[in-house]
């Protein structure tokens, strides 16, 4: 299989992850850049990686080494203006969910890639779940006939998963911390992906539990996909770490169940579930599958999984969202 030259800007939580996964394709000669040096040089030693730069300018600045493919797992304000300059030294390049934080030049991105013919693609990865990309597909194809309304419900014990949120980009709205950014997005991606892009939005959101943050950790959102009404319930403090995802359809309901890596269907009133497909529930092999099919489509052997088109209608669903939050339309409910 051919190896391409492959550079991870920023190895964080989610960038270490990428640099494994890649790793394990066996198709990637790896190198990282990070800005921290004690992060730098433990995830060099742990991973064996011999190329490893402060930042990015010192990446770039190595001709001899060049690379072909970079993966964005900064923090998301900075990553359409690294996209860019990655993008303008022809770079595909692979960024991390979300887009942005808001739309600054996020439509000359798109420009700048189509005029550069790179392969760019954000790394939305419930796309990569082999059980979800079946399932959407039964939804594609009208198995269960059109799709009425979808119900999300998510939730998981943040502080278990993710200990460190305080001190990350999770802390601060403004790079791509909270709920809504950071949880949510996952899911409306997902959403819009199987049923279309969500046009209209209501949303409750507030800090209900999290210690050490005031962003939101909870989330109510009622959204229109089109003719396709759907509801989203997520919060970040729950023991159970559950997620499910079910489309009612007019001759049939279909359901996603993360947590137990599985789709399930229903076409019979007050019948049982009919488990259609399982898979593993570890979270690298979704990773590994989008590693290898962003290289297959540097490749020209596949479209990318979430072209940076989706992850902008995404974008203008989440800042819909926190807009909507923030300024809630509540009805007073009379005495």
């Amino acid at each position: 299989m051919p190896r391409h030259r492959v550079l991870i800007v920023g190895v964080g939580s989610i960038g270490e992850r990428h640099l494994r996964c890649f790793a394990a394709t066996q198709r990637a000669e790896l190198s990282f850049c990070e800005v921290n040096d004690d992060l730098r040089q433990t995830i060099a030693q742990r991973y064996g990686i011999k190329t490893a730069y402060r930042n990015l300018d010192e990446a770039l600045a190595d001709t001899a080494n060049r690379c072909s493919i970079a993966v964005i797992a900064t923090p998301a304000h900075l990553h359409v203006q690294m996209a860019t300059t990655l993008v303008e030294a022809d770079h595909h390049v692979l960024i991390e969910k979300p887009l942005s934080t808001n739309l600054e030049g996020v439509d000359p991105l798109i420009e700048l890639i189509e005029r550069k013919n790179v392969t760019a693609a954000v790394a939305y990865t419930m796309r990569s779940n082999l059980v979800l990309q079946s399932m959407r597909q039964a939804i594609v194809e009208k198995r269960f006939g059109q799709p009425i309304t979808v119900l999300v419900a998510s939730g998981q014990h943040f502080p278990t998963y993710r200990p460190a949120y305080r001190e990350i980009y999770y802390n601060n709205r403004a790079t791509g911390g909270g709920a809504i950014q950071d949880m949510l997005t996952h899911l409306v991606n997902a959403c819009q992906w199987m049923v279309g892009p969500a046009d209209r939005v209501m949303a409750d959101a507030s800090h209900r539990v999290l210690e050490g943050v005031d962003v939101e950790d909870t989330v109510l959102l009622v959204a229109r996909h089109g003719d396709v009404q759907a509801s989203y319930n997520i919060n970040q403090y729950q023991f159970p770490n559950e997620t499910t995802i079910t489309v009612i359809c007019q001759e049939g309901t279909a359901r996603f169940e993360a947590h137990n890596s599985r789709w399930v269907s229903m076409t019979k009133p007050c019948d049982t579930w009919h488990e259609e497909m399982t898979w593993t529930r570890e979270r690298d092999p979704a990773y590994i599958n989008q590693a290898n099919r962003f290289m297959d489509s540097v490749e020209n052997q596949a479209p990318v999984l979430c072209t940076v088109q989706e992850g902008r209608q995404t974008l203008q669903a989440i800042l819909g969202i926190l807009a909507a939050a923030d300024n809630p339309a509540w009805k007073q409910v009379a005495e």
